[in-house]
């Protein structure tokens, strides 16, 4: 039975604390008036500022390159008749925006973020059911304990995006709407009671089958037949087919829908092929953590062996499906498509190609040995480079739209990293604390007790 260490309590609440603090003192400075934004694009212009962007570069180049792009594009046809000074006072409103988007924008893409990992996992444990997979239940306890954080994570995701309103979506704009046909034209779908309306279809679906097949792997350590094994069997069946709709329609609206204007047929498959390699990698580097305190003692090799090739082979998916979006739009350069990478290797250059690095030339490097896959230590390197690449992943497909060229990884970032990261550690090792780490009576046991590779 495992406890829930002093040590680690400890450390899950200063990251919350420590987190809240460096988040609050996010959206302190996030608020710029007018003057202060024109001193400090005046100080880049002079060429002593540190942003990413010029000031003299024309943010609307790009359609949905940033909240308040839309705008500057709605009034395009009045503008040929302003003056100067309209214009000047136009852009410093835009960046004014973009700046106060910036904590907004930060906490969003962690809170997804934490949460996709458990997404992530909870499909996991449905394929193992629905395959009957004779590897993996010495695993399932763990699995069940990071699932616990998909109903906290994602209402934590809904309330941000509730509140958040036009900072991150800017359909939510009456200004915007008035004056895009396109986003009027997706009124349909792009609205604030259909949103939510559909956010809790997903989570309430998705959490309703993590109760229940928690509820038949705890009955079944009980049971003196398979029953409750055969239930989880049939409800992990069912669960995949919502899940492969349900899923696809949530990164359109949690995520793609911050760029209105763009849209790629192959977006829910690379979303989730990006939270089901970050749930595989936490689900190793927990099981390694267990492992090593003593408490997972029929957890082998070859258990961790396998982790590593899912996460190696993900990782060759995530990398196909990236591909195959990245090539066709930018072969096509049809304007309403290749504006979304335009807008990111411009002004996004580090975090774009970074990510590539981490995402696939690492792992490929760190993982493609078979004997690399059985070290702990090393798939734990491996694995903290994956993670770190699909934050950035996440990072790269909210910020453009939302702050421009005015990103920066800050007090904003960092803080909302550890807020969640502490409250993703409490929830998840709570969860772990509350049973056995072996599911005893599950049939395929005996077979994952004696798997080696």
């Amino acid at each position: 039975m495992y406890t829930f260490s002093n040590r680690l309590k400890m450390l899950s609440f200063v990251l919350i604390i420590l987190g809240a603090i460096a988040v609050g003192v996010g959206f302190m400075q996030s608020h710029k008036t007018f003057s202060e934004v024109e001193t400090l694009l005046a100080h880049e212009a002079s060429g002593h500022g540190s942003g990413h962007g010029e000031e003299t570069k024309a943010h609307d180049t790009h359609p949905a390159k940033a909240h308040g792009t839309e705008k500057a594009h709605a009034g395009d046809h009045a503008a040929d008749g302003r003056g100067q000074h309209d214009a000047h006072k136009e852009h410093v409103e835009h960046v004014q925006h973009q700046i106060a988007n910036r904590p907004w924008s930060a906490i969003y893409v962690a809170a997804f973020f934490f949460f996709m990992i458990a997404l992530g996992v909870l499909a996991f444990y449905a394929v193992q059911f629905a395959a009957q997979a004779g590897w993996s239940p010495v695993l399932f306890r763990v699995m069940e304990g990071i699932t616990s954080y998909v109903l906290p994570g994602g209402l934590i995701v809904l309330l941000i995006a509730f509140f958040a309103d036009k900072h991150l979506f800017i359909w939510l704009d009456p200004e915007v709407i008035a004056h895009d046909e396109l986003i009027q034209a997706k009124q349909g779908w792009l609205n604030k009671i259909g949103f939510f309306i559909r956010g809790i279809i997903f989570l309430g679906g998705w959490s309703l089958y993590r109760h229940f097949s928690r509820k038949f792997s705890l009955a079944q350590d009980e049971a003196n037949d398979d029953k409750n094994f055969k239930k989880s069997f049939r409800i992990s069946a069912a669960f995949l087919v919502f899940y492969i709709y349900t899923e696809s329609m949530m990164s359109w609206d949690w995520i793609m829908s911050v760029d209105p204007h763009w849209f790629s047929t192959l977006f829910g498959w690379y979303v989730f092929a990006s939270m089901f390699v970050s749930g595989i990698t936490t689900i190793a580097l927990i099981t390694i953590y267990l492992k090593s305190k003593g408490l997972l003692p029929k957890v082998n090799d070859s258990h961790i062996h396998d982790l590593a090739k899912f996460m190696f082979g993900i990782s060759i998916f995530w990398t196909y499906l990236w591909f195959s979006q990245f090539m066709l739009i930018w072969y096509s350069n049809i304007p309403e498509e290749v504006t979304y990478f335009v807008t990111r290797i411009e002004d996004y250059k580090l975090p774009f190609f970074g990510m590539l690095a981490m995402n696939f030339l690492f792992p490929l490097l760190l993982l493609m040995n078979s004997d690399y896959k059985r070290i702990p230590w090393f798939v734990v390197m491996a694995g903290l480079v994956i993670l770190g690449g699909h934050y950035i992943d996440i990072f790269n497909m909210i910020m453009p739209a939302t702050v421009g060229d005015r990103w920066f990884i800050g007090l904003p970032e960092i803080g909302a990293i550890l807020l969640f990261a502490g409250l993703f550690i409490f929830v998840v090792f709570s969860s772990l604390s509350k049973h056995p780490l072996l599911a005893k009576r599950n049939p395929f046991i005996k077979e994952s007790e004696h798997f080696h590779y």
